[in-house]
């Protein structure tokens, strides 16, 4: 290789290399431009949250006369009201609806059921006679419309029997499947058993997830609650037509399932699950009130809840 041609090679690296650095410098300040963030000419940003303003409590102004009440969502498991939710109650009637349920988690809807004499020898509401028979479904949606004791007695044995168990234990055993932590009952009909030992106990908050689980697993039973007369006829025969205990049952909208409860003991109690909206079930429950305030107690709760899903104070 002659001189010339030297020259030309040594002329031609020296402007690689120096195309190489501009390039490398060039790549430096684009990436100080990149990523050094850059404070001048930019507006400070406002970083202050407005408050949304809150909702209002659309149970504020409700004074129930129950010694304990709950509004429940059954949905979502969230206490909307509550006033002594967890304090252990006499239950009265709203016994029967444990009686009930345990019994759908033992027999059939079909299962026959027999009344025996000793169901016949309880104190009123009652209204067969010994020997008579029914399905479960049918025996137990007249019990629980017309609050009968001797229908309670007569599922409460026969759940009993196909357990082999005495009649507590097995409402026991229901209890505790649906952790009921306050509830225990000593008879199926919630009677009291002396003047000082209620049939049954409970807090309120217990009972709105049992009126809740029933309403869910037996809506048909549930359903001959809501209106104001339930019929059904013996598997010999004889027909029976009984009147609803609750007299509000037409002014709760959509309505599931109402249960009522009263004995010296225990007071006025009422059970009942309504559909706040879309299959959104709500249960509310009074206990400890008067015969006649746990209707106005309960109706009060339901404008409450319904003003609430509303976003109201009031409706």
């Amino acid at each position: 290789m002659d001189s010339a041609e030297l020259q030309k090679l040594a002329a031609h690296t020296r402007s690689t290399r120096e195309a190489g650095t501009a390039l490398l410098l060039a790549s430096g300040i684009l990436a100080l431009f990149l990523f050094i963030p850059h404070s001048y000419g930019e507006r400070p940003q406002d970083t202050a949250t407005v408050a949304s303003p809150a909702a209002p409590d659309a149970f504020a102004k409700i004074a129930p006369d129950a010694k304990a009440a709950i509004v429940y969502d059954v949905v979502t498991g969230e206490t909307l009201y509550a006033k002594n939710a967890d304090a252990q109650l006499p239950l009265a009637s709203l016994t029967k609806l444990l009686t009930v349920y345990a019994a759908l988690s033992t027999l059939s809807p079909d299962t026959p059921v027999t009344v025996p004499e000793a169901a016949t020898k309880l104190e009123a509401p009652r209204a067969f006679n010994v020997g008579q028979t029914f399905s479960l479904a049918d025996l137990a949606r007249l019990t629980l419309t017309a609050s009968l004791n001797d229908g309670a007695a007569a599922i409460a044995l026969a759940t009993a029997e196909r357990q082999g168990e005495t009649e507590s234990a097995m409402l026991a055993s229901a209890a505790a499947g649906l952790g009921l932590s306050q509830t225990y009952a000593i008879n199926g009909s919630g009677l009291d058993v002396s003047k000082t030992v209620s049939g049954g106990y409970g807090s309120a908050r217990d009972l709105a997830r049992l009126a809740g689980a029933l309403a869910s697993r037996a809506p048909a039973i549930a359903e001959a609650t809501t209106v104001g007369y339930t019929e059904a006829v013996s598997l010999g025969g004889t027909h029976f037509r009984v009147k609803n205990t609750d007299p509000i049952v037409g002014t709760i909208p959509r309505l599931l399932l109402s249960k009522t409860g009263f004995t010296d003991l225990a007071g006025g109690n009422l059970a009942i699950v309504f559909d706040a909206g879309i299959q959104h079930p709500i249960a509310i429950v009074v206990l400890g009130s008067s015969k006649d305030a746990r209707f106005t107690d309960s109706a009060a709760l339901v404008a409450g809840t319904l003003a609430h899903f509303a976003g109201v104070a009031s409706l």
